[in-house]
């Protein structure tokens, strides 16, 4: 199977003071970088997307901003491909699916951010596509959520996410994992 690393949306609004700060973004920065370190040394296949608000009134990714650009510990080489999208949904009204299928992608490893909106989103849909997803599950952050005036946790929500994305649409691995094994 050719593989690919599909890094979403680690964007500087997800960081400390940005926009949309998340749960250890960090960490999950870290580990991302880790994986894509892997993948740049084996020479394989790396994708970044970046997600660009498209509404005016849009309180993050607003384009041409700081916080819509892509983490410094992760930034795209030239050689890599960098897709920008407008929804969570990575496949959405983007030539994602066309750079994948024009190499013969069968297999994606995804990193990225929120879990809970565009990671879900993308992985889901690339199952649908057909393809073989690992989701690197150390290597994603979220953030807490309210429902009905609850306050669900980070850890719950990313848990919960990964919970119900592994066995179907992808394997859930940590970075040690994925490493160990690759």
């Amino acid at each position: 199977m050719k593989t690919a690393l599909v890094l979403i949306d680690i964007q500087n609004d997800y960081f400390g003071k940005g926009a949309m700060p998340l749960v250890a973004p960090g960490q999950a920065c870290d580990n991302a970088r880790l994986i894509l370190d892997r993948f740049r040394q084996e020479g394989a296949l790396v994708i970044h997307v970046r997600h660009v608000a498209q509404n005016p009134a849009a309180t993050f990714f607003r384009p041409n901003t700081p916080g819509a650009e892509i983490n410094e510990k992760v930034k795209p080489r030239p050689e890599e491909i960098l897709i920008t999208k407008h929804y969570p949904n990575s496949f959405k009204e983007t030539a994602l699916n066309e750079e994948l299928q024009s190499r013969n992608i069968t297999r994606l490893v995804i990193c990225g951010m929120m879990t809970h909106m565009c990671v879900d989103a993308t992985t889901r849909a690339a199952k649908d596509f057909g393809y073989n997803c690992t989701l690197i599950g150390d290597a994603c952050a979220t953030r807490d959520l309210e429902v009905n005036g609850q306050t669900v946790n980070a850890r719950e929500v990313q848990t919960s996410f990964l919970a119900a994305l592994n066995y179907y649409y992808a394997t859930v691995k940590t970075t040690k994992q994925f490493l160990d094994n690759k």
